[in-house]
């Protein structure tokens, strides 16, 4: 993980300031009112990056507006251990985020993304349902675009972000099987991101990778870093001159690096998974619909004691 953040670190060395294009006001680009009008001019737009929400990544979308503001749904289902004497996993969890999200453009090559969850989990205990609700973290990133081909088949972006604590985060909630049952983790954190895009005809793939940077709260309390990675290739299945419907497929991968309290590592904190995913996105106009369901190939979390059973994300996007 060191290493892949040390390779992020060394692209934004060499991002340029200075551009011919950039000027001193906000950079407005040009929409198309249709899509894949001509086999041969074909775009996917997907160069927009979504963040982690609640103890789980979102993963990035495949936006058919390349600029945007929007609403998105994600939900999230784990079981746990509820008795430590006893082997099986009969808790469950559940995740559930709204968030307000968008993607600005500043210049022709840099664009902010940015956005605000409310958070509402509930998991049943022995004792009886628990739930929480309220505001999460917030995430604004800058993206940039470092490479683009000529014929636009090739693309690749890079982003650089920070979390700003506005969720609560609860001490008691440390205490239980899966710490992450909270609306925030307390901290600022920060956010490495990368993604790569090939696009041609009907055809395109988006291979992504992000680097979460957690620190320690004012309870003493740190969260382990977190590092995602997706492959999806998306096909475009049907479209007319002002609509577009696309069809997507792939995998997700999330690595979790231990908690710490006070500097000392937390047992059964680490983990990781991975989810296969299938979904579609259809565009009218400026306004695009996507939807996803995720479920696992493989789980390894809290040392066994919490696993992945399926997520579901919806959103709807308005295109700028």
């Amino acid at each position: 993980m060191k290493y892949f953040i040390l390779f992020i670190i060394s692209l934004f060395t060499f991002i340029p300031i200075k551009s011919k294009n950039i000027t001193d006001s906000l950079y407005v680009p040009r929409y198309e009112s249709t899509f894949f009008t001509s086999s041969k001019s074909q775009t996917f737009f997907c160069d927009a990056c979504g963040c982690a929400a609640g103890n789980g990544s979102s993963g990035f979308e495949s936006l058919l507006n390349p600029q945007f503001i929007g609403i998105k749904y994600f939900a999230q289902h784990y079981q746990a251990k509820e008795n430590l004497f006893v082997e099986d996993l009969t808790q469950d969890q559940y995740f559930n985020t709204v968030q307000l999200w968008g993607k600005i453009p500043v210049t022709r090559k840099l664009s902010i993304y940015g956005s605000i969850p409310f958070q509402f989990h509930s998991k049943k205990t022995l004792q009886g349902d628990i739930s929480i609700s309220g505001i999460g973290d917030a995430s604004i990133m800058g993206i940039y675009e470092l490479v683009k081909s000529k014929n636009s088949f090739h693309q690749i972006n890079a982003g650089l972000g920070v979390k700003i604590p506005l969720g609560k985060f609860d001490e008691k909630g440390i205490t239980g099987v899966n710490p992450s049952f909270q609306l925030g983790t307390g901290s600022w954190d920060y956010q490495l991101a990368m993604n790569y895009k090939f696009q041609k005809d009907r055809f395109a793939m988006l291979i992504n990778t992000d680097y979460t940077i957690k620190t320690e709260n004012k309870k003493h309390y740190q969260f382990g870093d977190q590092w995602n990675y997706s492959a999806t290739a998306f096909y475009r299945l049907w479209n007319s001159t002002q609509s577009v419907l696309s069809g997507k497929i792939g995998l997700q991968g999330e690595v979790f690096d231990w908690n710490r309290q006070f500097s000392e590592v937390m047992p059964k904190t680490a983990g990781s998974a991975l989810y296969g995913k299938a979904g579609f996105e259809v565009s009218l106009n400026k306004l695009s619909l996507g939807t996803e369901l995720m479920l696992p190939a493989y789980t390894n979390l809290a040392g066994g004691d919490v696993e992945a059973k399926s997520r579901f994300s919806l959103f709807v996007n308005f295109g700028l």
